[in-house]
């Protein structure tokens, strides 16, 4: 080696559940989730944005729990359950917060759809359903440049309100874990 090359990237095996598949790949070390989905599986409704977790577009779910992916590296997710935002719609149907979200006129540009969309369906699995000023707090991790947000926390809030449970469209695995605030209820 003439100490030009570039070394080999080591490779882990990774045994995952991507929107209800079963994915086995081996993935480079370093590989970030959000690069992963995008340009290995094709799942490219998982924006990137700012790449450093300051803008939220990258949001999926992993194991019940709305995590930025590109701040994740795709080895993390073996043995562990991802939602995209591709797991909402059965076909060409909207589920039920996406139809919210369109009713609502809560997108422009639907660049940073997906992270609410994705954060706002783990948050609907807590226990808590937050009023206007706790939906702010808790989708304040993803940004927007169009929309002011009044049509989006109006979507989340009235997709809520229809389902008081949770979307049963929307099943997230069992045992994921409760991090709402009692306050926000």
């Amino acid at each position: 080696m003439s100490g030009l090359e570039a070394p080999e990237e080591l490779l882990v095996e990774t045994v995952t559940t991507i929107n209800g598949r079963v994915v086995r790949a081996n993935v480079p070390a370093r590989l970030h989730l959000a690069d992963f989905l995008r340009l290995h599986l094709g799942l490219t409704g998982t924006h990137i944005g700012c790449e450093q977790g300051a803008c939220g577009m990258c949001t999926v779910i992993v194991d019940g729990e709305a995590v930025k992916s590109c701040l994740m590296l795709a080895c993390q997710v073996d043995g562990r359950d991802v939602r995209t935002v591709e797991s909402l719609a059965e076909g060409d149907e909207l589920n039920t917060l996406q139809q919210a979200f369109k009713e609502e006129h809560a997108l422009q540009c639907g660049f940073c759809s997906p992270g609410f969309l994705m954060t706002a369906t783990a948050l609907a699995h807590q226990s808590c359903r937050p009023g206007p000023d706790g939906i702010r707090e808790e989708i304040a991790g993803v940004l927007c440049r169009c929309t002011g947000y009044d049509n989006i926390v109006a979507a989340i809030e009235r997709w809520f309100m229809e389902n008081p449970q949770g979307s049963p469209a929307d099943p997230l695995p069992a045992g994921h874990r409760d991090h709402c605030d009692p306050g926000l209820t």
